[in-house]
């Protein structure tokens, strides 16, 4: 892998339950274990299942006609077993409108296309998903902070 390709993130504890993770761009986001309005970290795997998809579909049909409605609904069911953690039945759903006249027809026209070209080969998040790719954890030797 190249350095081009690598992509990361740095999460930092912001108090008890509560985390910040910061983008290589500076960007940042709150999330947490469920108390209060912060996001958890399975509604941020949601997220990034439609908001990787919703990207991807958003180019493609806004070249031709810019959306009156975009949204993207993500759902999916937490199972607890003897295997452990993890979410099962995935399921995004797109609800987009398009003007009437011509370009709105043909952005309405590619949309399945978009949606199934970004599920089958762009959508980073769900197609690393769906190729079931390893995750490794380690603790790093400066984990006392020094």
């Amino acid at each position: 892998m190249t350095d081009k390709s690598l992509r990361s993130v740095t999460i930092e504890r912001a108090g008890p339950g509560r985390f910040t993770v910061t983008n290589a761009r500076g960007g940042t986001l709150s999330f947490g274990t469920g108390e209060g309005a912060d996001f958890t970290p399975v509604e941020l795997f949601l997220a990034a299942i439609g908001g990787c998809t919703a990207v991807d579909v958003e180019v493609a049909t806004s070249r031709h006609e810019e959306p009156t409605t975009f949204s993207v609904a993500v759902t999916g069911n937490k199972v607890e077993d003897e295997s452990g953690n993890r979410m099962s039945n995935l399921e995004v759903t797109f609800s987009v409108a398009f003007p009437d006249g011509p370009s709105g027809e043909r952005a309405r026209t590619i949309l399945p296309r978009a949606v199934k070209t970004s599920h089958d080969r762009l959508c980073t998040v769900s197609r690393t998903v769906e190729a079931g790719t390893p995750v490794s954890a380690t603790v790093s030797d400066r984990a006392d902070g020094a």
